[in-house]
């Protein structure tokens, strides 16, 4: 059964990692569902996650062949119930006339901020669970979405723990 796996991989922050690690999935015929990257606190290093879909076999393997890379440091599995995950859209949205007050307090409802205001659109910033962002964009697609833009999934361990 295919499942979605999220993997935050510790890596150095070297120019070719980021291709690297992307040559690896696609020479193996994974697809990446999602894949944000950025810098730490320390500037040596970088953090990627990385959204997969599959069973138990392909993350085992994917995770064998990314721990192959001299540049990654740490691999860990997020499981959702000890890990934060967010992500971040931008929609532009049809908001002419009426439907302008409907639009703003749909985004209020869902913390959601309007952070471009012009004559017949706005755009919405929106943070949140992949759940949260989808039904946001789904309470707006009738209004018109003109561009949407998601930065992918990011994940953090909650408590103390930090990946090393």
């Amino acid at each position: 059964m295919e499942e979605k796996y999220v993997l935050s991989v510790l890596v150095e922050n070297h120019a070719g990692v980021l291709s690297r690690v992307s040559g690896l999935f696609s020479r193996r015929g994974y697809n990446i569902d999602s894949l944000t990257v950025c810098e730490t606190a320390d500037p040596e290093r970088s953090r990627m996650t990385i959204v997969v879909r599959g069973d138990e076999y392909i993350l085992e393997q994917i995770e064998k062949q990314l721990s192959k890379l001299v540049e990654v440091i740490s691999i860990e599995h997020c499981n959702p119930s000890t890990t934060t995950q967010r992500e971040m859209a931008l929609i532009k949205v049809k908001a002419d006339g009426p439907n302008r007050a409907v639009i703003i307090e749909t985004c209020n409802i869902f913390r959601a901020h309007i952070v471009d205001v012009a004559e017949e659109s706005l755009i919405v910033e929106a943070t949140g669970s992949e759940d949260k962002i989808s039904s946001l964009i789904r309470l707006l697609e009738p209004y018109g979405i003109m561009e949407l833009l998601k930065s992918g999934l990011t994940a953090m361990d909650r408590g103390s723990k930090i990946m090393k």
